[in-house]
């Protein structure tokens, strides 16, 4: 049995492979992307001084930093975390479909479990720039996406996951064999509160699927 990783994927080889087929108009996504979520006054404090020293450090931060000093504290403002489900880092996945195994170590997921990840709902990964030699994030994450599919084993609900290059968020969703990407956030403006705000939906969703 061939093992693809993630890294090799680009969206036209998960395309071919998979089945999969890119759509534009996702109510699954514009709704998690719209949901009325009001952030409180700690929330949007903490938020615009992430946002400045983001701005101030953009351009000199590398990989780690980012990961430590900005996006970290991010997630942990959103709350995703409890005995049911927990954000994990860089656990390897994988999952036989095709004829292929198909296997890597997203930058961060979104599972149910404790201190062990079990079943991914939610996959993200993180690029410094947005041409790297390690591959494509968009095609990264949305391989981890499809593992998190097949582990859920035939449960019907939407797969969730986000890249991030640079500054720029995009958010994705699975949901059968069609998936749909998201313009792009900029966390050094405004759509930081739109960043933070979707995170907090997804937390509300995965509480949900957990049950």
């Amino acid at each position: 049995m061939e093992t693809i990783y993630f890294q090799q994927c680009t969206l036209t080889s998960l395309d071919k492979l998979f089945g999969l087929r890119q759509v534009f108009d996702s109510p699954v996504l514009s709704d998690w992307l719209n949901q009325a979520i009001e952030l409180s006054p700690f929330r949007i404090e903490s938020l615009q001084h992430l946002r400045e020293l983001f701005r101030l450090n953009v351009l000199g931060w590398n990989e780690q930093k980012l990961s430590l000093l900005f996006i970290g504290p991010v997630f942990s403002l959103a709350e995703i975390s409890s005995q049911r489900y927990n954000l994990i880092a860089q656990r390897q996945i994988s999952s036989r479909l095709h004829g292929f195994l198909l296997t890597g170590r997203p930058d961060g997921m979104v599972a149910s479990g404790y201190r062990e990840p079990e079943i991914p709902y939610f996959a993200f990964q993180e690029y410094k720039k947005g041409k790297d030699p390690n591959g494509d994030p968009a095609a990264q994450a949305l391989a981890a996406m499809v593992v998190g599919q097949a582990l859920n084993e035939g449960k019907k609900h939407p797969l969730y996951g986000c890249y991030l290059v640079g500054e720029n968020w995009r958010f994705l969703v699975l949901d059968g064999t069609h998936y749909a990407i998201s313009p792009a956030y900029s966390a050094l403006t405004d759509d930081v509160f739109a960043i933070l705000k979707a995170l907090v939906s997804l937390k509300n969703t995965v509480e949900k699927l957990v049950g």
